[in-house]
């Protein structure tokens, strides 16, 4: 391997903050270096250095061993150095083919030229794609594909992932992962951000922790486990993020479904949640555990059974009808519907329940607002400069806790939390384990749909498994186990599960 990158001793400030003290970092020719770490760590500031997107404070920055002053992103670009970011920034009105070519968009254009060029990248990455497809209209697994296509347009030798699955399905998240081993056989130098440390130790060759602006450790990948990397990452092994369980009254059924009916992927299901209990939803992505949320909640249509809330039968034909009733969902995707991005903290803490902060004239008491959404940040360690702040501005777990606020403030009954910590760091994570036990301990019905197993086991009281839209089986604590619920997670031919 030959060194690639190098970035020595890379302070970075903002104001009187310091976001990096003195990190090391090197990148080496056909290996993956993961980066980790709690948000906050310091690891997209560091990428954004070496991608020229902001100077360091100090420090020296080499590719191939000669320093060099990355004055923007097309200097880095020139030094063959490409960012993936977590937010992908493509151009949505323009086709395909025009965001991977942006930069070669003038004088004279041969528009079939162009079009050819990109299904030929694009198909090389084992994709087919229109390439003269509107981009704004693809699937987000599709828009990171047509990112990675601009990219390697342009001699890439170093790349950089930012949380690339964290809106990823399994399936889609493999192909990429087919990617990146593709790229490194090539001699190229990957970096990969992720907060899924399973993921990491997979695709790995190195692993640099990243904590308080200040690099731990960087190991080989080989030696290392999941437990040994949140132990540099929050000072407490995983065990440790799941609060300790006190023990709850578990009361009267809060929520039934019987014979739930929706589409392919919801057919014939039921099951119940008690007051204070913490029932989990798993299966594999694609099994129905989403739209099973949607239909309770009123998001997708029911096309037959029952939804029977706290001991009356409810027609649930919209979100409204369900907050009414007193469901409440933390849906899988915060950014697109659980929060307005630009809109202030209280605006997204007090949208689902105005009554609590209007006079009867309908206006907005705003000391009242003020008050009720400061108390609730500080009850959910809400991490915001001020409650005026756009929720763009929030980290991940941050924003997720803006969610929870929302709920917190509703008052509902039956809370339903789709992916609840997906794209969450390690130190949040744990923080809303603690809100979600909290939420339990004060008798609401709590439903945890998650694709972390080990999130599954360290909260739920009783776990159901989803497959191919039905329900497949019940797991109990004493039976948790990762084979166990995929045994029952995995589809089998009907004679298969006869011969059994």
């Amino acid at each position: 391997m030959a060194e690639l990158a190098r970035l020595e001793a890379i302070t970075k400030s903002f104001g009187g903050v310091r976001a990096l003290r003195g990190v090391d970092f090197d990148v080496q020719t056909g290996e993956v270096h993961a980066l980790v770490g709690e948000n906050g760590a310091g690891k997209s500031t560091l990428m954004r250095v070496l991608g020229g997107e902001m100077a360091a404070s100090s420090g020296e920055v080499r590719i191939e061993g000669k320093r060099v002053e990355l004055r923007g992103p097309r200097e880095a670009r020139a030094h063959g150095i490409a960012i993936i970011h977590q937010e992908l920034a493509l151009a949505p009105d323009l086709s395909v083919a025009e965001n991977i070519f942006l930069g070669e968009l003038s004088g004279v254009i041969s528009w079939s030229a162009l079009r050819r060029r990109a299904s030929e990248l694009i198909t090389s990455l084992g994709f087919e794609i229109d390439p003269g497809r509107r981009a704004g209209t693809l699937a987000v697994a599709h828009q990171q594909v047509v990112e990675i296509a601009k990219a390697l347009s342009r001699k890439v030798k170093i790349i950089v992932f930012d949380e690339p699955t964290a809106v990823l399905s399994a399936q889609d998240a493999g192909r990429l992962h087919g990617i990146i081993g593709r790229l490194r056989s090539e001699g190229v130098g990957v970096v990969y951000i992720s907060h899924r440390l399973e993921e990491v130790l997979t695709l790995a060759d190195r692993v640099t922790v990243m904590k308080d602006g200040q690099v731990v450790a960087t190991r080989p990948a080989a030696d290392l486990t999941i437990d040994e990397m949140i132990r540099m990452m929050v000072g407490r092994p995983m065990a440790a993020l799941f609060p300790e369980k006190k023990p709850r009254k578990i009361g009267d059924e809060r929520l039934v479904v019987r014979n739930l009916q929706a589409g392919r992927l919801v057919r014939d299901v039921g099951f119940s949640v008690r007051a204070g209990e913490i029932v989990g939803l798993g299966g594999l992505v694609g099994s129905g555990r989403t739209e099973v949320a949607r239909v309770i909640f009123g998001a997708d249509r029911l096309e037959g059974g029952a939804i029977v809330l706290n001991g009356a039968e409810r027609k649930v034909r919209s979100p409204k009808d369900a907050v009414k009733a007193g469901v409440c969902l933390v849906p899988e995707d915060r950014k697109a519907q659980g929060v307005v991005l630009e809109a202030p903290i209280r605006v997204n803490v007090t949208m689902a329940r105005l009554s609590a902060v209007v006079n009867r004239f309908g206006f907005i008491r705003r000391a009242l607002e003020h008050r009720i959404v400061t108390d609730l940040g500080a009850s959910l360690k809400l991490k915001a400069s001020r409650i005026e702040a756009p929720v763009s501005s929030l980290s991940g777990g941050n924003q997720q806790k803006v969610v929870l606020a929302k709920w917190f403030l509703a008052g509902g009954d039956i809370i339903i939390l789709d992916e609840p910590t997906r794209g969450v760091d390690v130190g949040a994570k744990s923080e809303i384990y603690g809100l979600i036990l909290k939420l339990a301990e004060e008798g609401k019905a709590v439903l945890v749909i998650s694709s972390e197993h080990q999130e599954l086991f360290g909260l739920c009281d009783r776990i159901l498994v989803m497959g191919e839209g039905q329900l497949q089986g019940e797991l109990a604590p004493a039976d948790y186990s990762e084979e166990k619920l995929l045994s029952l997670a995995i589809p089998r031919s009907p004679s298969h599960t006869k011969a059994a």
